[in-house]
């Protein structure tokens, strides 16, 4: 099980940690163009893309879980189809954000405060990089189906060759053609492209037999649409939460003055990349958990699950020690901002605990998600969200920036509690059997 665990958890660390690699290497070739503006354009324009398909990220998920199951039972044929309506719906929701396009820009400029500028660059990025969205959302399908048929290579493989494509694209557009954010923009739709076509390439070479097993009759049928969108639905709003919650999270620091919001930024940077590799773990509960409940196997779930939490408590450890030990350097590594470095010992403790607050969480989204039981994660995210305000709106006045970092705490905490409980009583009533 342990080597089950790693065969699925490092691709999957390995594509998180290439997913901000495309943001940067934008950012990396505007900035030698020599105008500020260029900069601010790709990174509103990145934000926008950030928030808008983060949002819909449930296609992702929600087919992991299901297709997982399907695997287990060894249902081919719904393996098939869920493949197919994932990227279906998927290129359906694609296709309401280009009609709507114009409208979403305006929307988002009204809440971004942005120079003149730096507005008409960022326009002209979002118009161009927009035209991605069938390419992305499908990808959210295929990579979701890539992992519940217990193969995280694949995505991994696909994420490589996109910031291959995109770096030599933008660089060839930018300083060959001699374009300018159209340039980069252009390499970021090309490298979206590149990487849908892979993985179609991939699924028709080491997948194609499946097609045998499509059943076109029932791929759109009630009962198995209304499980899709149920699903979906509940992971689409715990999206909205967790959405919420670091954006307040950004904003009030933002509200509290330049050194404040540069110091939780800064520490936020180290809670990220705790995040990735457990969320390479979670993927791993995913098609785990999924495959074993769908062939009911409720022993190999136990292990699965005591594995998991064995090897989210000695990473917590290995974080915290690295963190303990080397922050201030990591931290140097992020700024040469003395006057930052020194304000965020004031706060440094807390990224301290954010391992062992978090990581519970982290696993139990992803069994949850192998499980398809989305509407008890959403409770347990609602439940977290509320303490988070909560917690905020009682202890700010008096403490200020502590109390933000504290309601933080609490909600990771409280995420893998509530789940934790909610798993124990699904177990009791019989999952896995």
């Amino acid at each position: 099980m342990n080597k089950r665990i790693l065969h699925l958890a490092i691709p999957s660390i390995v594509s998180n940690i290439t997913v901000p690699l495309l943001g940067l290497v934008d950012v990396a070739i505007v900035g030698h163009l020599g105008s500020a503006s260029y900069i601010g354009a790709i990174a509103v324009g990145g934000m926008l893309f950030n928030i808008l398909y983060w949002v819909f990220g449930f296609l992702r998920m929600g087919t992991s879980g299901m297709t997982s199951q399907a695997y287990g039972r060894r249902d081919l044929p719904e393996v098939v189809r869920i493949l197919w309506r994932s990227v279906g719906v998927g290129c359906l929701i694609a296709a309401v954000l280009l009609l709507f396009q114009y409208p979403i820009l305006r929307i988002a400029f009204t809440l971004i405060d942005a120079t003149e500028e730096v507005r008409r660059w960022a326009s002209l990025y979002f118009s161009i990089c927009i035209w991605g969205a069938p390419a992305v959302l499908g990808l959210y399908g295929f990579a979701g189906w890539f992992i519940g048929m217990q193969n995280s290579r694949f995505p991994m493989f696909i994420a490589i060759v996109q910031n291959i494509v995109n770096i030599a694209a933008s660089l060839c557009l930018v300083f060959g053609v001699g374009m300018k954010v159209e340039g980069v923009a252009l390499g970021t739709l090309i490298a979206q492209y590149a990487g849908l076509l892979m993985a179609l390439l991939l699924w028709f070479r080491y997948y194609g037999r499946l097609r045998a097993y499509l059943d076109r009759t029932g791929l759109w049928g009630r009962e198995a649409m209304r499980r899709f969108l149920s699903v979906n639905q509940d992971i689409f709003f715990r999206t909205l939460c967790l959405v919420a919650v670091t954006s307040f999270f950004t904003s009030t620091g933002a509200r509290q003055g330049d050194v404040i919001l540069a110091v939780n930024t800064l520490l936020m940077q180290l809670f990220t990349l705790f995040s990735y590799v457990m969320d390479g773990f979670a993927y791993a509960g995913e098609a785990l958990s999924g495959r074993l409940i769908g062939a009911r196997n409720r022993a190999g779930l136990r292990d699965c699950v005591r594995l998991l939490f064995v090897w989210g408590v000695g990473l917590s450890a290995s974080f915290t020690l690295l963190y303990g030990l080397g922050g201030a350097g990591l931290l140097g590594l992020l700024t040469n901002d003395h006057g930052v470095i020194a304000a965020s010992s004031d706060y440094f403790y807390y990224v301290l605990a954010i391992p062992f607050c978090g990581f519970s969480a982290f696993l139990w989204d992803g069994l949850f998600i192998g499980a398809t039981a989305t509407r008890q994660m959403l409770y347990s995210m609602l439940v977290a969200s509320a303490a988070f305000f909560g917690v905020y709106s009682l202890f700010f006045p008096a403490f200020g920036n502590h109390a933000l970092w504290v309601a933080f705490l609490m909600y990771l905490s409280l995420r893998g509690l509530m789940q934790w409980i909610l798993w124990m009583r699904m177990y009791k009533s019989g999952l896995g059997r």
